[in-house]
């Protein structure tokens, strides 16, 4: 995979990764408009064992919240995304499936940023780079108790979230085939 082919692959899947997210959401642009889910809204997509339901994370993965530090963990974000897009020029001539790997995490990462970015302002929320990310993807467990709380299905997730999970997971299963350091513009696909 070129870098030109690494960059339809991370914007097809940024594409969908919104698509879905706006189409949960709804929007109103251009003439056209969606009315979406109602936050909190959940609709049978394979009976009880997946459901598409609308939840909005305003902090991190999972919920995870720092109160007052929504604009650091926004910029932070910005901070990981630049250094994956140099990540992947550096490891360009790298094995595929570690580029594949870390081109999963860029799209995932760019994904929930813009809704963190954008979606505040867009949707007359909050204000630029305080929005929220959008989560709609719900799937059923064994219920559950770990320290006290009871879990009945996985946390509620998007498809950027889905691409930084196997992307992490790829990336560990193929680190072997990552280029050495000094190596890394000399190394073979």
């Amino acid at each position: 995979m070129t870098l030109a082919g690494t960059t339809v692959f991370v914007t097809t899947l940024v594409l969908l990764d919104q698509a879905t997210k706006l189409l949960v959401k709804g929007f109103s642009i251009f003439g056209m408009s969606h009315t979406g889910m109602e936050l909190g809204e959940s609709r049978s997509l394979l009976g009880n064992a997946v459901r598409l339901t609308f939840v909005e994370n305003p902090g991190m993965a999972f919920g995870i919240s720092w109160g007052d530090g929504k604009l650091f963990l926004t910029l932070i974000s910005i901070g990981i995304a630049g250094f994956l897009v140099a990540y992947l020029v550096k490891i360009s001539s790298a094995h595929i499936l570690p580029r594949v790997a870390v081109s999963l995490i860029l799209a995932g990462a760019i994904g929930n940023l813009i809704d963190r970015v954008f979606y505040g302002v867009a949707y007359g929320e909050s204000e630029l780079f305080h929005g929220k990310v959008v989560d709609f993807i719900q799937v059923d467990i064994p219920d559950i108790t770990v320290f006290g709380e009871l879990y009945t299905h996985f946390p509620v997730f998007n498809i950027a979230d889905s691409c930084v999970t196997v992307g992490v997971i790829l990336l560990l299963l193929t680190a072997g085939k990552l280029p050495a350091p000094e190596t890394s513009n000399n190394a073979s696909a």
